[in-house]
């Protein structure tokens, strides 16, 4: 299964008398690239090798470290590679969460995302929940993300799924219901 499977919500369900929050991750952790192998978000239907890769950006004037996150996904039947540039800046008074804002074209999308849980298999696999927050064009999603391109065993996929219910938050739970499997190969 995974060791110490615990999964948080995003901040935005605190209100709801439920302050279970992850712990965050380290910079050290979430930095490198991660395969998204399972999601609710339908923008990721269709495509396939989705991958993200992250990197720690030099900290600005009043020291905030930002990280570059750039996407990498392929259509199911193609071979181009397609990217989405930006860069995450830590969400002020949100631990474990980050503000998102393109690059280049870009600049004038931003979104929210969060990490609901992360750890490795007991093979030690790392793995990371985050959840993304609604936004102009995208509906509100979680990822499931693995540092093995070949993906989670099924009994990890299948504990977080059920850890994501348990929480009892309706949209959650149909957030998790609705996740679907990225290919990648």
């Amino acid at each position: 299964m995974a060791s110490d499977l615990i999964i948080g919500l995003p901040k935005i369900y605190a209100s709801e008398g439920n302050l279970k929050k992850c712990v965050p991750p380290t910079n050290g952790f979430i930095i490198g690239t991660w395969h998204v192998t399972h999601s609710s978000l339908l923008l990721w239907k269709g495509k396939r090798n989705v991958n993200i890769t992250y990197e720690l950006l030099s900290s600005d004037s009043s020291s905030v470290t930002k990280i570059d996150d750039l996407v990498s996904y392929q259509a199911i039947d193609s071979e181009t590679i397609k990217t989405v540039h930006g860069v995450d800046t830590p969400t002020p008074g949100n631990q474990g969460a980050w503000d998102w804002r393109g690059k280049g074209w870009l600049m004038i999308a931003s979104s929210h995302w969060e990490c609901l849980g992360f750890g490795h298999t007991d093979d030690d696999t790392l793995w990371m929940v985050t959840y993304f927050a609604k936004t102009l064009f995208t509906p509100a999603g979680i990822d499931i993300y693995s540092r093995d391109k070949k993906g989670l065993p099924q009994t990890t996929i299948d504990g977080i799924l059920k850890a994501l219910k348990e929480l009892g938050v309706e949209d959650i739970t149909k957030l998790a219901n609705d996740i679907f499997q990225i290919p990648q190969n």
